[in-house]
């Protein structure tokens, strides 16, 4: 009993919003409106019906779903009865998702109607999954057979049960991120590190109560989850909640709702920037605008700046381990350090290390690692990762940066290859380990290079067996056929050699020096 007195967790955010500010707009997704007041009986009585399903503290549940209000919902849901909450990125293909089920050891799934042929044959390839919870969407459609309706659970007037035993330090979520391996990792966060990077956002990213926060990038990724939509509920702001990151709809969206608070990755500023319909909008109650996932382009920024000229920008820099904002970039240095992911944010310590953690000299480049009390605990049933992750007792990113007399860092590689694109992680092994699946392929090395829409694309540099043809056509409907779109080769560049270092490794810095241009 002393603990729940004292409790500080996820569990318990949306209840004191509610009675904060009951009558005040907490979340509005196509036709639902709901108050905070609202928002939070909905979550007890979703809760209350996944406890009489057999779901308790500790237990471990799915979510494989695009944006809507019963996401936000279920999210809650989940937290007030213990359970672990593990959201699954929708883009994924059936195998790699029904890893990420076996190796949490899910025993419950939620899909939307979308994802529900998905999930299902996941499900079937011998995980632990027997139970699953049909998601309404932002549109109007029916249930799908077989699965327990969220609809029925949120009509069902009940309260969950009490969970004394939950406390501050246990654990919340286990996001699944690619990292650099073929095999996806298990990021295990904490209420207690979720929240301190609330706080963090609340303060540093100027996320208000007055606030209409709009979310349009997936909430199965911790950027939207726990940048936007957490801190926007913890403070009582309203969230304006879409599964549509399209110009038409977030323009017409913004204008309708007043937005005053939006993120996207660089990709879908791009794509605003270049629609029809951007002078005829209303942006005029849009103030703060954020970016992140990957680097925006110094003259795209220039746009924006001109463009919307009332919007203040931040660039936000992270990772999933981290819950997951780690630096950020604010207004006022946008244009005066352009391509900068900025300094640590509140609650925050970053450093760039080289070789024995020695701080590098301005200008030279190292790692950046941090501390902070957001950090996960670890990577689920990986010991030997987690204790790399954690060598001489910092966190390890993995990226390079340099930092200058000022403390602002700039990301200048990836240690390990990851590529990003349109801001989804894509490991550029696991792409090589495809290709090399085609008898034709001799070798191959996959990079990222710069690209007008998708900021950064994968391709694919191949050296076709001696005596033997391939096309471009070949090995880009190839990876299609086996894997998830995005990490799809966006061009295939076919070759007699690669630049090599005397130990035999591929000189990627090379190879993309080479092919910079490619989609130029």
């Amino acid at each position: 009993m002393e603990n729940a007195m004292r409790r500080h967790t996820v569990a318990d955010l949306l209840r004191r919003t509610a009675r904060r500010v009951p009558t005040k707009t907490g979340l509005v997704c196509g036709d639902v409106r709901w108050t905070f007041a609202e928002f939070d009986a909905v979550v007890d009585s979703v809760s209350a019906g996944l406890a009489r399903m057999g779901v308790a503290y500790g237990s471990r549940v799915a979510i494989l779903s695009r944006n809507s209000h019963a996401f936000a919902a279920f999210r809650f849901a989940v937290a007030r009865l213990g359970a672990v909450l593990v959201p699954i990125n929708f883009m994924l293909k059936a195998e790699d998702v029904a890893y990420i089920l076996r190796h949490a050891d899910a025993e419950m799934l939620a899909v939307d109607s979308g994802c529900a042929e998905l999930g299902r044959a996941a499900a079937a390839k011998d995980t632990a999954v027997r139970q699953f919870v049909w998601l309404p969407s932002e549109d109007s459609i029916s249930a799908v057979e077989g699965m327990t309706s969220f609809d029925d659970l949120a009509a069902t007037a009940a309260a969950p049960p009490e969970v004394l035993q939950l406390a501050s330090s246990d654990l919340l979520q286990i996001v699944y991120t690619s990292g650099t391996e073929s095999m996806p990792k298990g990021a295990m966060l904490t209420h207690d590190a979720v929240i301190w990077q609330y706080a963090n956002c609340a303060i540093e990213v100027s996320i208000g109560v007055e606030d209409v926060v709009l979310h349009a990038l997936p909430l199965y990724h911790c950027a939207q989850l726990d940048v936007f939509l957490g801190p926007a509920v913890y403070i009582g702001a309203t969230s304006i909640v879409t599964a549509k990151p399209t110009p038409e709809n977030l323009l017409a969206l913004m204008a309708r709702h007043r937005v005053t608070s939006f993120f996207a990755p660089p990709t879908v500023w791009i794509a605003l920037l270049r629609s029809p319909l951007l002078d005829a909008t209303d942006w005029s109650s849009l103030t703060k605008g954020y970016y992140g996932a990957s680097i925006m382009p110094v003259e795209v920024l220039r746009e924006l700046k001109r463009r919307l000229g009332q919007v203040r920008f931040w660039n936000l820099y992270g990772q999933t381990e981290i819950a997951p904002l780690a630096t950020l970039l604010g207004p006022e240095d946008q244009l005066r350090k352009p391509g900068s992911c900025g300094r640590p944010a509140l609650n925050v310590e970053t450093r760039v290390v080289a070789e024995g953690m020695r701080d590098v000299e301005p200008g030279e480049v190292g790692e950046i690692v941090h501390r902070s009390p957001h950090l996960m605990l670890g990577y689920l049933n990986d010991e030997p990762r987690t204790k790399a992750a954690f060598e001489g007792g910092w966190f390890h990113s993995g990226d390079l940066a340099t930092i200058d007399d000022e403390g602002f860092i700039t990301v200048v590689d990836r240690m390990k290859d990851m590529i990003k694109t349109g801001g989804e992680n894509v490991a550029s092994r696991e792409v090589e380990e495809m290709v090399f699946r085609i008898p034709e392929v001799s070798e191959v090395s996959v990079i990222g290079v710069p690209h007008p829409k998708w900021v950064e694309a994968v391709v694919a540099v191949v050296i076709v067996k001696a005596g033997r043809e391939l096309s471009e056509a070949d090995v880009i409907t190839y990876c299609a056929h086996h894997m998830a779109g995005f990490k799809v080769p966006k061009a295939v560049v076919l070759t007699d050699s690669f630049p090599k270092n005397p130990s035999g490794k591929v000189l990627k810095r090379e190879l993309r020096e080479k092919y910079a241009q490619v989609f130029q």
